[in-house]
C-alpha cells in the first residue's frame, strides 16, 4: 500500500529525490536491481511514478543516483589511514582497519549494495561502472596508504608492488566479508585481528630475510 508521500517526506525532513533514492536502497537489498520495478519504488516511496521519472529519467538513473550517493556516504563514513598517523605502522594499520570495519558493522547494507550491483547485468552501463570504478578506486587508495609505510616507507619497485598486491587482497577480503555479513551474519570487526596478524607476520618475515 503506497503512503502518502507529502506526509512520508515531511515527516522524515526529506526531500522526494532523497525519499526515492531510500525506497530504491530498500528494494534493491529486499529484490534486487532487476526485480524492482517503478511501481515498486512508487509504492514503497509513496510517490507517483511521474515525480520518479523527473528525478532520474529511468529506472537505470535511479541506480546510478543511487550509487553516487553510496559513494559520498562511504567516502564520509571510512576514516582516512592518516589519522592514525602518530601511531607505528603496523599499530596505523590496526587503528585504521578497525575503524573501518565498525563503520561497515553499522551501516552493512553500503557494501552489500554496491556488490549486489557490481556483479548484476546492470554493471556494464557506462554510468554505474563509473561510480563503482570510483568507490572502489578509493578503497584501493586507502589501502594503499596504509600499507606503504609497512611494505615501502622508501619506495623501492618491489616493494610497492607488493602494496599493491595487498592491497588488492585487503579490498577483496571487504567485499567477501559483505556476504559473509548478509548470510552468516559475521562481522567485519571479527576479522580485524586475523587479518593484521596476517599482514604483521609478513613483515617480520620481510624484516628478519633482510638481515641475513
Amino acid at each position: 500500500m503506497a503512503r502518502d508521500s507529502s506526509s512520508a517526506s515531511t515527516a522524515a525532513g526529506l526531500s522526494s529525490r532523497e525519499v526515492i533514492l531510500n525506497a530504491a536502497r530498500a528494494l534493491v537489498g529486499e529484490k534486487g536491481y532487476d526485480g524492482m520495478a517503478i511501481s515498486d519504488l512508487s509504492a514503497q516511496s509513496g510517490l507517483p511514478p511521474s515525480s520518479i521519472y523527473y528525478h532520474f529519467g529511468n529506472k537505470l538513473g535511479v541506480l546510478a543516483a543511487l550509487l553516487e550517493r553510496t559513494f559520498d556516504e562511504l567516502h564520509a563514513l571510512f576514516p582516512n589511514p592518516s589519522s592514525f598517523d602518530e601511531l607505528a605502522p603496523l599499530d596505523r594499520l590496526e587503528a585504521w582497519f578497525s575503524a573501518a570495519c565498525a563503520s561497515l558493522d553499522r551501516r552493512p547494507d553500503y557494501l552489500q549494495l554496491l556488490v549486489a550491483i557490481s556483479v548484476g547485468p546492470q554493471k556494464d552501463a557506462e554510468a554505474v561502472q563509473a561510480t563503482v570504478r570510483r568507490i572502489r578506486d578509493y578503497a584501493h587508495t586507502s589501502w594503499v596508504a596504509a600499507l606503504t609505510p609497512i611494505f615501502a616507507p622508501n619506495g623501492g619497485k618491489n616493494n610497492e608492488a607488493l602494496v599493491q598486491q595487498l592491497a588488492v587482497l585487503g579490498r577483496a577480503l571487504t567485499d567477501g566479508l559483505s556476504v559473509t555479513n548478509s548470510f552468516d551474519g559475521m562481522s567485519y570487526s571479527s576479522q580485524v585481528a586475523p587479518f593484521v596478524a596476517l599482514i604483521r607476520g609478513l613483515a617480520e618475515q620481510r624484516t628478519a630475510k633482510r638481515k641475513r
